[in-house]
C-alpha cells in the first residue's frame, strides 16, 4: 500500500510553507530517518526526515513551491513489491494526475500589448455601457466612464480611467489633451508629476452649502503600479516568507500598539575595562562582546523590575517569571530573534557563546521554531554601524524593546568639571497598554546602573 508523505507542521503556528529543495529523487531507495526534503517557513528552513521507509514513487509538490498547506501530500512513497501501478489508486496519485490534466487544458498566455488610445475605444465602451455587455476576461475592465458634476459625461480613454482609479485622481479635476478634450494616458502622468492643471471654479459659481461632500480619499497606486506608469527603472525580487511575516508583525505592531519612547545615557568606561580583564582570562576561547553584557543587564534589570517584563492581554495581563532575551540578528532574509533564555541566570560567558550558535544558526536559516518564538523582551543592537540613537518597534506580543546606539567619546560634567567620557545611548520602546512612564523609567534607571557597574552583573 502506498505512502504518502504530508507537509509537516515545523511550528505549533504554521499553516504553510515552502518547499524549498528535494533531497530525494523520484525512484530513490528512502529509508526512515534519511533527509527528503527541505521546507521554508517564515523564519527558517527546516529539513524533513522520513518517518517510513520505501521507494520514492512520486513528487507531488516540485521543489521551489510556496504556499503548501500542512498537511497535503507532496510525495507518494512505494512500499517493497509494489510499483508505479499502485500510484493510480493512491491519493496521491490522483492528485498528481488531476494536477497533470488541469495543466494540459490550461490555454497558453497571451501576449497583450499596450491598448491604443482612439476614440473608438470610448464608442466601445460607451456602448458596453448602455447594452451591460462584459468586457473580455483577458483584460481587466476599465471603471466605468465617469460624469462631472453637471452630470456630463467626462470622455477619458479606458487605459486613463483605469490608471486614474489606482492613483486616487479626479479626472473632473483634469483637462485633456486628447480629440474634443478627452482625457488620455499623458493627462495621467502629467497629473502624477504635478504638472496638471487643475481648472479653477469662477467666484461665487458655487457656495459651500452647495459643494457636494467630499469623496473618500481612494487608496493611492503601490509603488510597483507608480514605478510602472512612470517608467521608473527596476529590479523586483519575490518576497520571502520571512519578508513578508515581517511586513505584516510590524505594520500591525506600529498601528495597533501605542508605543512611547524613553532614552538614557550610559557610560561605558568601565564596562569596557572589564571586558577586556574578562577576554583576557578566557585565552581568546570565549570573547564577551558589549552586547552580551547588554542582555545579561537588561535580564537583571528586568528581575528587578517584574513590572516591564509583562504582554498586554485581552484577558489580562501577563508577568513572566523569567527573562527571555530576543535578540535582534540581521539575516540575508531580513531580521529574526533568536532568544537567550532565563538569562537573568546565566553569566556572561554562557551567554557569548550561546549568543554566537544562535546568531550563527539564524544568518544560515537553521534555528528550531522554539529558538525564536516566545520571548519576554527584546533587544535590537545597531551601535556596531555607528547609529549613535533609533528607536525600535515593539516585538508583539512583548511589552518593550530596548535600542542600543553606539558608544562614543562625548563632553560629559563630572563634579562639576568637564571630562570625556565613552557614552552610549539606549531608547526603550514601550507598549503603554502594559507598561506605564514611571515602570519603564525605573527599568532603565536599573539597566544603567548595572551597566555602569558591570562588576555587579558578576557577583
Amino acid at each position: 500500500m502506498t505512502i504518502e508523505v504530508l507537509m509537516p507542521a515545523l511550528s505549533p503556528t504554521m499553516t504553510e510553507g515552502k518547499l524549498a529543495k528535494w533531497h530525494k529523487q523520484e525512484g530513490d531507495e528512502v529509508a526512515a530517518g534519511d533527509i527528503i526534503a527541505e521546507i521554508e517557513t517564515d523564519k527558517a528552513t527546516m529539513e524533513v526526515e522520513a518517518v517510513d521507509e520505501g521507494r520514492l514513487g512520486k513528487i507531488l509538490v516540485e521543489e521551489g513551491t510556496e504556499g503548501v498547506p500542512v498537511n497535503q501530500a507532496i510525495a507518494v512513497l512505494l512500499e517493497e513489491g509494489e510499483d508505479e501501478s499502485a500510484l493510480k489508486s493512491s491519493g496521491g496519485g490522483k492528485q498528481a494526475e488531476a494536477k497533470s490534466e488541469a495543466s494540459e487544458e490550461k490555454p497558453e498566455p497571451k501576449d497583450s500589448g499596450e491598448a491604443q488610445e482612439s476614440a473608438s475605444s470610448d464608442e466601445k465602451a460607451a456602448a458596453a455601457e448602455k447594452s451591460g455587455a462584459a468586457q473580455p476576461a483577458s483584460q481587466p475592465a476599465a471603471p466605468p466612464a465617469p460624469k462631472g458634476a453637471d452630470g456630463e459625461r467626462i470622455f477619458a480613454s479606458p487605459l486613463a480611467r483605469r490608471m486614474a482609479e489606482q492613483a486616487g485622481l479626479d479626472l473632473a479635476s483634469l483637462q485633456g489633451s486628447g480629440p474634443k478634450g478627452r482625457i488620455v494616458k499623458a493627462d495621467i502622468e502629467a497629473a502624477l508629476a504635478g504638472d496638471a492643471k487643475q481648472p479653477q471654479a469662477a467666484a461665487g459659481e458655487q457656495t459651500a452649502a452647495a459643494a457636494p461632500a467630499a469623496a473618500p480619499a481612494a487608496a493611492g497606486p503601490s509603488a510597483k503600479q507608480l514605478a510602472d506608469m512612470l517608467g521608473m527603472a527596476y529590479t523586483q525580487e519575490p518576497l520571502s516568507g520571512m519578508r513578508r511575516t515581517i511586513a505584516k508583525r510590524l505594520s500591525e505592531s506600529k498601528q495597533q500598539v501605542p508605543h512611547f519612547y524613553l532614552t538614557v545615557d550610559c557610560e561605558l568606561d568601565t564596562l569596557l575595562a572589564t571586558r577586556k580583564q574578562l577576554n583576557e582570562r578566557t585565552n581568546g576561547e570565549t570573547k564577551i562582546s558589549v552586547n552580551d553584557f547588554v542582555i545579561r543587564a537588561a535580564a537583571l534589570a528586568l528581575k528587578q523590575v517584574p513590572a516591564a517584563n509583562a504582554s498586554y492581554d485581552e484577558s489580562g495581563m501577563l508577568f513572566y517569571e523569567h527573562a527571555d532575551i530576543s535578540v535582534a540578528v540581521a539575516t540575508p532574509n531580513g531580521l529574526i530573534t533568536p532568544i537567550v533564555k532565563q538569562a537573568e541566570g546565566k553569566g556572561l560567558a554562557t551567554i557569548a557563546r550561546e549568543m554566537k550558535d544562535l546568531a550563527g544558526r539564524a544568518r544560515e536559516n537553521k534555528l528550531k521554531p522554539e529558538e525564536y518564538q516566545g520571548g519576554t523582551f527584546s533587544v535590537s543592537n545597531l551601535g556596531m554601524f555607528g547609529v549613535k540613537q533609533f528607536e525600535a518597534i515593539i516585538n508583539p506580543p512583548q511589552g518593550c524593546i530596548l535600542a542600543v546606539g553606539a558608544g562614543e567619546q562625548r563632553a560629559v560634567v563630572k563634579e562639576g568639571a568637564l571630562a570625556i567620557a565613552t557614552v552610549m545611548s539606549c531608547t526603550l520602546s514601550v507598549d503603554h497598554r502594559v507598561v506605564d512612564g514611571a515602570v519603564g523609567a525605573e527599568f532603565l534607571a536599573a539597566f544603567k546602573k548595572l551597566i555602569e557597574d558591570p562588576l555587579s552583573m558578576l557577583l
